[in-house]
């Protein structure tokens, strides 16, 4: 049997991301017989720095960076404990490959995508309008022009009322 591609799907704390991650395991790791997936999972989720959260301007900035270290720390393994309950909640899903890496994300999943030899990368979308995309920059935007593999930008519908 040939050798199963790699797909990389970004995770952080949004919605979004958890629905992408759905998406991506119903649409792609559907009940098969055992170990017909296409595809091993890796997931990955790009933890902040402390100085890009605090930035390092002002007095007393040095004093709080331990302390936001180990909040990014908790938040990156929430995020990571999410993504591993909805992955055990989906049968098909028999392994899959969890990282945290510390970063900008746009740079740590085209990373991940080089290092793992990934063939399609997954985002979700959060949806940003024009101000909000070119102030804070869209990770989905980077990657698709960044990452040398297929990308997948997955968007949550909008319901409406």
């Amino acid at each position: 049997m040939a050798e199963k591609q790699v797909m990389v799907v970004g995770i952080d704390d949004s919605e979004h991301s958890v629905y992408a991650l759905q998406w991506t395991l119903d649409h792609f790791f559907t009940p098969l017989p055992a170990d017909a997936s296409l595809f091993n999972l890796v997931l990955v989720h790009a933890k902040p720095t402390p100085t890009s959260v605090v930035g390092l301007a002002g007095p007393g900035a040095a004093e709080v960076l331990p302390y936001v270290d180990s909040d990014l720390k908790k938040i990156a393994a929430r995020v990571v404990d999410k993504a591993k309950q909805i992955c055990n909640d989906h049968k098909s899903v028999k392994e899959a490959v969890f990282e945290v890496v510390e970063g900008d994300a746009r740079n740590v999943l085209c990373e991940a995508v080089e290092k793992h030899g990934a063939s399609v990368l997954v985002v979700g979308s959060h949806g940003y309008g024009a101000i909000k995309r070119a102030v804070l920059g869209s990770v989905s935007d980077y990657c698709a022009h960044h990452a040398h593999c297929t990308v997948m930008i997955i968007k949550k519908p909008k319901h409406k009322h």
